[in-house]
């Protein structure tokens, strides 16, 4: 048999490349991921000044997209269209949703190591804007949940920001983002640094002491995601970040 013939050694099965944009794949893509959230969220605004019949001007959609309905309408809308961009760049590559974006259930003991790390940051980040008498949370992020609850938009801001926008930005983030990243000549200290700053840049609403609290979450999420082999890890570890701030607002008045 030629199996046994060393002048004719069997013939053994070369594992698959994995399909994977790299760094400027990966880039280009994330800015179209981008754009799709964004045109998603636009999309819900404009919707509602439609049905109410205003005109599609600056002024109307301003004044249609500071209220609390609109804005957690317009955050949910964002999750689908980033979804479906997502989905498009990894069908591209005829690549598996599931496996490119690492949608593994964790360990429940990487769920409690991530959420100790992900308690002991924002407790030394709630230490140090006591220390500088600074507020806890962004005071235009207070006015529009209580301004949302005294609505009766609380169950919908609650979806919006504990459960649309976690998923939409670790989709984006540690998700796409890292999985190229980390397969180019960044690796993973590289992929972790530059999808943290790419979901900074994403808060540029919050001033800069925010930006540093939201860059330092950024970084602890990118290492549990490299520690775990696991989005769903940091789905959930930024679900239960954005709950805790939304109910502590609304609320307990913190």
């Amino acid at each position: 048999m030629d199996s046994l013939n060393p002048d004719h050694p069997p013939l053994t099965a070369t594992p698959a490349t994995p399909r994977v944009w790299k760094f400027w794949g990966t880039a280009v893509w994330g800015l179209f991921i981008f754009v799709a959230m964004f045109v998603g969220q636009i999309g819900a605004v404009l919707l509602l000044a439609a049905q109410r019949g205003l005109p599609m001007d600056l002024a109307s959609l301003q004044l249609v997209g500071r209220e609390p309905q609109t804005l957690a309408l317009s955050v949910i809308m964002g999750l689908p269209a980033t979804l479906a961009a997502v989905w498009l760049a990894i069908r591209i590559k005829k690549a598996s949703f599931v496996d490119y974006l690492a949608l593994h259930w964790p360990s429940w003991k990487q769920l409690l190591f991530g959420a100790v790390g992900l308690i002991l940051i924002v407790l030394l980040w709630e230490t140090m804007s006591r220390a500088l008498g600074r507020e806890a949370t962004p005071g235009f992020m207070t006015d529009l949940l209580k301004t949302g609850r005294d609505k009766g938009a609380a169950l919908l801001l609650l979806a919006a920001f504990a459960v649309a926008a976690p998923m939409s930005e670790e989709v984006l983030a540690r998700g796409f983002l890292y999985r190229g990243w980390s397969a180019s000549f960044l690796r993973a200290p590289g992929a972790i640094l530059m999808s943290s700053l790419v979901w900074t840049i994403v808060h540029l609403q919050y001033d800069m002491y925010f930006l540093a609290e939201v860059f330092a979450i950024g970084l602890w999420f990118g290492y549990m995601r490299y520690r775990s082999g696991s989005l769903w890890l940091t789905i959930v570890l930024h679900a239960l970040n954005n709950l805790t701030a939304v109910v502590l607002t609304m609320w307990l008045g913190s």
